[in-house]
């Protein structure tokens, strides 16, 4: 008989083998994005956050309207509007980061470092689809940023060895620059001449917090002034302020964190009184301990007395009848300014009261302003301080105006402690971007590709600047192009006119912009770009969920845990 041949042997396997559970890292619910499409969906996220904002770009911009709790802001500040978008996504905070860093280093050029963000993701976003390394692309944005901050410090005009006046009409140029985009204008060199005086009465430090911008409904906008000194609105105040007076020359002032009021009884306060003779020396007592304080306050020499806290109808009366100024509940931080201003401590206590505690200014008034009374401490001998009343009609107007001063002032600012200033409307993007197409072509390997699109992106202001003023975009470009292809230092500043829908010399029309607000917006720009290109994995932890708040209350009842203590033995609600 045949014989059948022996079968293979199977190799021993366990059911082990067949049964491996899956690693569970992450806990139930998370959810989890990587690779590279990730990264398109985060520059997706940026990109529709920098689409809200690039029409507000030039002096042609659009304003947005932010309506949240009953409260509309109108704006076209980039980093207000970033800051009201109340922007949830991860990688889109990004933008909302780099706007508020820009406004609180330098003041202006927050919408421009997000365009620019955004387009340097937009460039991005090409070569990830075309399978470059995030990695090559970060390391050719961070090489052309290096070269482009280079050639800023090299072609940056240095005004630092002019005339006094001349250096001052350069501040109020670069201020007026600032305004241009903003609501307020049309009157650009009225503010930016008060912004430039503001700065000029500060230390050489120039603490931005020694400048107070109080708004006043009503009036006009060229209403609007300048005080050097502190100024801030009347408080609250009782029977007997109008027979205060309200100027002294030489003033000498008391700051308080004192109450000098009648407190009323506690409600868990008891006195047991046996005579009701002695109910009377309780009440003598509280009149006692506060006419004690007042009489040490007239003694120490005080002509106005200013308090945190309430100064109430007899001590107001007691005041006035002895010819001092009294005003309870001012702001803490006007309080603060008015103390860094006149000098002089704030005191807890009225006992042991000197002549070193007290404060001095030139000159203390009340005056009226629209609807308001407004108290002025001028020629303040300790510090110097300014303050800022705006006027206008509309209350969204005046909430403008403060939000376009600050950035004024801040520029002025900086313009001060650096002198050096470029030319605005593109014309300084469209230099560099020259510049980076040149050097592009003088290196070899990817790298060249990536700087020539980071040359590319760099036009993305001018573009905007030109879109937003209703000119030919494509026109405005190539004329751009031509001229500074020309590399002559006449070509050098030829930018955008937004009025005229052309081009022109901006740096002969006085069009300036301090060279430390580029330097901040390109490399923050970059940095933020090189940010959300870094990030391949996005984890998302899952949602806590609310219990059912039914459950609160519940007896312990057929084994149920409950807040309440229920006797029952079926599920019911206790005692919660």
């Amino acid at each position: 008989a045949r014989r059948k041949p022996a079968r293979r042997a199977l190799p021993h396997r366990t059911m082990s083998q067949f049964l491996r559970p899956n690693i569970i890292l992450l806990k139930e619910g998370t959810d989890s994005s990587q690779g590279k499409a990730q990264i398109i969906s985060n520059i997706n996220a940026c990109a529709a956050v920098v689409d809200i904002v690039r029409s507000t770009l030039g002096p042609r911009g659009m304003d947005k309207l932010l309506y949240e709790g009953g409260e509309a802001t109108i704006t076209n500040d980039g980093a207000t509007v970033m800051r009201l978008l109340k922007v949830v996504h991860p990688a889109a905070k990004v933008m909302v980061d780099i706007a508020k860093a820009q406004d609180d280093e330098v003041g202006d050029g927050t919408t421009s470092v997000v365009v620019l963000a955004g387009e340097l993701l937009k460039e991005a976003k090409g070569f990830l689809e075309d399978g470059l390394q995030p990695q090559t692309i970060m390391k050719g944005y961070r090489r052309a940023l290096q070269l482009v901050l280079e050639k800023l410090k090299d072609i940056s005009v240095n005004l630092s060895d002019k005339s006094e006046e001349e250096k001052r009409a350069m501040l109020v140029k670069c201020a007026e620059t600032t305004l241009n985009s903003k609501l307020v204008s049309d009157f650009k060199t009225f503010f930016a001449e008060m912004c430039v005086n503001a700065c000029g009465m500060l230390a050489d430090h120039l603490p931005v917090s020694m400048i107070g911008i109080k708004k006043v409904t009503g009036g006009s906008v060229t209403d609007s002034m300048l005080v050097d000194g502190v100024a801030f609105k009347k408080t609250f105040s009782y029977a007997g302020f109008e027979q205060q007076p309200k100027h002294f020359e030489n003033a000498k002032i008391l700051m308080l964190n004192l109450e000098l009021e009648l407190k009323a009884e506690k409600d868990n306060a008891e006195v047991r009184i046996t005579n009701p003779d002695d109910y009377q020396k309780i009440v003598d007592a509280e009149w006692d301990v506060i006419y004690d304080k007042l009489d040490k306050i007239v003694k120490s020499g005080a002509q106005v007395v200013l308090s945190r806290l309430a100064i109430g109808d007899l001590a107001t009366q007691y005041f006035a009848d002895r010819n001092i100024f009294c005003a309870g509940r001012v702001d803490p931080g006007d309080l603060t300014r008015t103390q860094q201003a006149v000098g002089g401590l704030v005191q807890t206590t009225v006992n042991g009261l000197t002549p070193e505690v007290l404060g001095t200014c030139g000159r203390f008034d009340e005056i009226q302003i629209g609807d308001e009374r407004y108290n002025m401490f001028r020629d303040c001998t300790k510090s110097k301080t300014a303050t800022i009343i705006i006027r206008g009609g509309a209350q969204q107007f005046i909430d403008e105006a403060d939000r376009s001063l600050h950035d004024a002032i801040m520029i002025v600012r900086r313009a001060m402690k650096n002198n050096s200033i470029v030319g605005g409307g593109g014309a300084i993007e469209m230099e560099l971007s020259r510049f980076l197409r040149e050097h592009a072509r003088s290196i070899t390997g990817k790298q060249q590709l990536v700087i020539n699109y980071y040359a590319r992106a760099l036009e993305a202001i001018p573009k905007a600047l030109a879109a937003n003023s209703g000119g030919d975009t494509t026109d405005i470009l190539n004329k751009l192009r031509q001229k500074h292809a020309q590399g002559k230092v006449d070509g050098r500043w030829y930018g955008v006119d937004c009025h005229a829908c052309a081009i022109t010399d901006t740096y002969a029309n006085f069009v300036w912009e301090p060279v430390v607000v580029k330097q901040n917006a390109l490399a923050s720009a970059t940095e933020a770009a090189c940010l959300i290109l870094s990030i391949d994995e996005t984890i998302k932890a899952p949602v806590k969920t609310d219990p059912d708040p039914r459950s609160k209350g519940m007896g312990k009842g057929m084994g149920m845990k409950g807040g309440g203590k229920g006797v029952r033995q079926f599920a019911g609600r206790g005692r919660g």
